[in-house]
């Protein structure tokens, strides 16, 4: 785990909007008007994994499915109707655009939306299908935040931050309250951090709620904008962001919410791509929920932390992912998981010796779920070609065994790597 090393004074803030009790009260009562009520889901499995009381905040399930329509619908709120009539600019990887749109929809103004060109396509079909203008612009977020201000700038637009605004970091902090309201003797919060918006409102009314309880941020390892920053004492940006998680692939987080990060959140964990996929796998299997990367963040940052027997709710920020992208997370999840694998013979070019090697399999309890036949791979395919065979097993123990019967079978088997 990554503490934080550096507190300084809060700076003067762009936004009007001070982080009060008060505040996060009149937020939580505006919020209230759009908003589903997601309450705390106890997980039994991640429970007994790490030695916690582990529970899940849904915002995956949350209205346009996710947690950014509180910011945007608060931020909203606060503008003037001369700044609303002038219509609604913002940039975003895909769930803050939504809940853009969403609050512009029922403030009945116009709303733009510049989003990267890799975002999900179920992103980009939801944010139109609630109204938005969408431009694609760029690859990451940040390129999308540059064209989102030409345009504002050319059009005379009014500009939502997605991350870097105090009012939108008031309205995602509501979460904290709805947490304590539900888990008062919370000892840990874990939030996924992109630009530090969500991770700034939490923590801030977390503290002010209990200055004890303990909030941890969870960034993707190939895109852990803020740890970087913490460990300088200042913003930096990086020069590249790589993760599967494209909610939070950030290169720069806000200027004006990382005094409130540096003050209030008490350590950084980054997660590793592969630690996502497996925690997709764990949700769907154990919770029947459909987790987005970014809101998995703080699902595989639980085996990090370092405690036992605590309260300790982790925040799921979302779950819009495309069904393209769940199919290849669940393929890649098994693979990772010995749960599908691909073992390579070689025998003579006759008749039943496919039969043998389906027996053994079969014999194992293993299941054939692909074949390869190649009789080129040789110089003499009557001597022996090749036959790549995928399976399905239980997992490690019982892939070795089959693995151990096919050699024991004198079929020569050799692991490749799985092509699904």
């Amino acid at each position: 785990m990554h503490w934080k090393i550096a507190m300084i004074p809060l700076h003067e803030q762009r936004s009007s909007t001070v982080l009060t009790l008060d505040t996060f009260e009149e937020a939580a009562e505006k919020v209230r008007e759009v908003t589903l009520e997601t309450k705390l889901i106890r997980s039994p499995y991640f429970s007994h994994l790490t030695g916690n009381q582990v529970y899940f905040k849904p915002e995956n399930l949350q209205r346009t499915g996710a947690y950014k329509v509180r910011g945007a619908y608060y931020k909203i709120s606060t503008l003037s109707d001369e700044e609303r009539s002038r219509g609604l600019i913002t940039a975003s990887a895909g769930n803050h655009a939504q809940g853009v749109a969403f609050a512009a929809s029922r403030y009945g103004v116009k709303a733009v939306i510049v989003m990267p060109e890799t975002t999900p396509y179920i992103k980009v079909e939801r944010t139109r299908e609630l109204g938005a203008e969408v431009v694609l612009s760029g690859d990451v977020y940040d390129d999308a935040y540059e064209r989102a201000l030409e345009l504002a700038e050319e059009n005379g637009y009014t500009f939502i931050h997605p991350f870097n605004d105090l009012g939108v970091a008031t309205g995602q902090g509501t979460i904290a309250m709805e947490i304590f309201k539900e888990l008062p003797l919370v000892e840990y919060i874990l939030a996924p951090i992109g630009g530090g918006g969500l991770v700034t409102g939490v923590a801030t009314l977390a503290k002010l709620l209990n200055p004890n309880i303990k909030v941890i941020g969870v960034e993707p390892a190939g895109a852990a904008c803020m740890k970087a920053s913490l460990e300088a004492g200042h913003v930096v940006k990086l020069p590249v962001a790589s993760t599967i998680a494209d909610g939070t692939a950030v290169l720069e987080p806000g200027d004006a919410v990382f005094p409130y990060v540096q003050k209030n959140v008490d350590g950084i964990i980054t997660v590793e791509d592969d630690e996502l996929v497996a925690a997709f796998l764990d949700m769907v299997e154990n919770h029947k929920l459909v987790v987005e990367n970014s809101g998995l963040l703080t699902v595989a940052a639980l085996k990090h932390l370092d405690v036992t027997g605590k309260k300790v709710v982790s925040i799921l920020s979302g779950g819009n992912m495309d069904v393209i992208t769940m199919a290849n997370e669940v393929q890649n999840g098994l693979i990772q998981r010995d749960r599908v694998f691909t073992v390579s013979v070689f025998l003579p070019d006759r008749p039943g010796e496919l039969v043998r090697v389906a027996q053994t399999i079969a014999a194992n309890n293993g299941n054939v779920i692909r074949l390869e036949h190649n009789q080129f791979v040789t110089a003499n395919r009557l001597e022996s070609v090749r036959l790549d065979v995928t399976v399905e097993a239980f997992g490690a123990s019982h892939k070795e065994r089959i693995v151990a019967a096919l050699e024991a079978a004198g079929l020569r088997p050799e692991l490749v790597a799985t092509q699904m």
